[in-house]
């Protein structure tokens, strides 16, 4: 009976030995693949960096008023006045529908028994 107990044992042993193997490799693994993805994301803040650097240089306001210059033939763009803005009270949305009637459009009524 003790040799079965020794053999168990020694079963347990070895299953949970190569239980902890695996758990081992696949941890490695997915560090593996963290890493990987904090040097892709490190990479992409960078290109992020570079991309709005771009565009403060491509947006600057001397640029564009040349750009304004050279153009005025083609797009008419002129300076925006103060006087060309509006309030909103001068804007014309949409009237929101009107609510339904209740004498023609009856709602039905709810009932605080549960139904089954």
């Amino acid at each position: 009976m003790r040799s079965l107990t020794y053999l168990g044992c020694v079963l347990v042993v070895m299953g949970l030995a190569f239980w902890a193997y695996r758990e081992n490799y696949a941890t490695q693994a997915s560090m593996g693949q963290m890493s990987q993805v904090q040097r892709e994301i490190a990479g992409l803040r960078e290109e992020l960096g570079v991309l709005r650097a771009e565009w403060a240089f491509l947006n600057r306001p001397d640029r564009l008023s040349q750009l304004v210059d050279l153009n005025f033939d083609r797009l008419q763009l002129v300076p925006v006045e103060t006087g060309q803005m509006l309030d909103l009270e001068h804007v014309d949305y949409p009237k929101p529908p009107p609510p339904p009637d209740p004498l023609t459009d009856p709602q039905p009524e709810l009932s605080e028994e549960p139904t089954p």
